[in-house]
């Protein structure tokens, strides 16, 4: 009887099919990856992936060829494919924006009323101007979008934007952001129970992972009479640990602290008398 085996698409190059890569390691999933490779079956997980172009990607998956799929928000939303968003994964995070040349005045939106506007993402930015209630002509081109105003093809351009190095370098300035965007993972609509359950699987890995990276293990040494102070600051997973030190009057205190607080709350543990503060990354994080 053949084993059930999820089918995942990947991009094939770049920078999402690394941090996409990445994660798959961390989540303890090993499979052969390189450039050249179109499919890869993992050793240690029922997983086969397949290394596709990233706009390929949602058609595959809507198809059925691909369970699964990591991509851009942006792509999946640009294609208009009928898949799911299972999960969001937080990386290769960048935006949608509208940019300019640089010499240009721009008050608001409404300034590119009936002026011409270069994108690979026509779906997204018409949509966005049609609820902004703003008409403009959008001229559909792939790849070097930002040349787009200095050949008189349009007035503005919309793309992808991380740094905004490129947009500088070809002297646009950026002055709209339309759509915000990260790596998500999708799936087909029809995925059949004993898959779902390996998806459930592979989620509950990659929530492990994601929950790691947004917390730190914090140990430090407090003064008895501050206990109750410093272990407010520190909630941990349910609370605090507190063992006795040799050291009569201080306790040992093991907790975990969200990143999102750590400086704020650091600050406040070392102002109650806390000292030897340790701070270990964790690997997971399993609730």
């Amino acid at each position: 009887m053949a084993t059930t085996m999820l089918r995942i698409a990947l991009q094939k190059s770049g920078r999402l099919s690394e941090d996409s890569y990445q994660l798959f390691k961390e989540c303890g999933i090993r499979f052969d990856y390189g450039t050249g490779k179109l499919k890869s079956v993992s050793s240690n997980f029922p997983a086969e992936f397949l290394f596709l172009r990233d706009d390929d990607i949602p058609g595959y998956v809507e198809d059925g060829v691909a369970d699964l799929g990591i991509v851009g928000e942006n792509v999946a939303v640009e294609t208009g494919r009928a898949v799911q968003t299972v999960h969001k994964l937080g990386f290769s995070k960048c935006r949608l924006s509208i940019a300019i040349p640089r010499g240009e005045t721009y008050n608001s939106l409404h300034d590119l009323n009936g002026k011409n506007i270069a994108t690979s993402y026509p779906r997204l930015l018409g949509n966005y101007l049609a609820e902004q209630g703003v008409t403009a002509q959008i001229h559909e081109i792939s790849g070097s979008v930002e040349i787009a105003p200095s050949i008189g093809l349009a007035e503005a351009v919309c793309d992808i934007v991380s740094s905004g190095s490129t947009l500088l370098s070809n002297g646009l300035k950026e002055v709209e952001t339309i759509f915000r965007s990260e790596a998500i993972m999708i799936a087909s609509n029809d995925l059949e129970a004993e898959k779902q359950a390996l998806l459930d699987k592979l989620l509950f890995r990659i929530k492990a992972v994601q929950a790691a990276k947004n917390n730190k293990y914090i140990v430090l040494n407090a003064p008895n009479h501050a206990l109750e102070q410093i272990t407010s600051l520190l909630p941990g997973m349910k609370s605090p640990t507190v063992t006795p030190l040799a050291t009569e009057g201080w306790s040992s205190v093991h907790s975990v602290l969200n990143e999102n607080d750590f400086w704020e709350n650091i600050e406040a543990i070392r102002a109650a008398g806390a000292q030897g503060i340790l701070v270990i990354p964790i690997e997971k994080m399993i609730y």
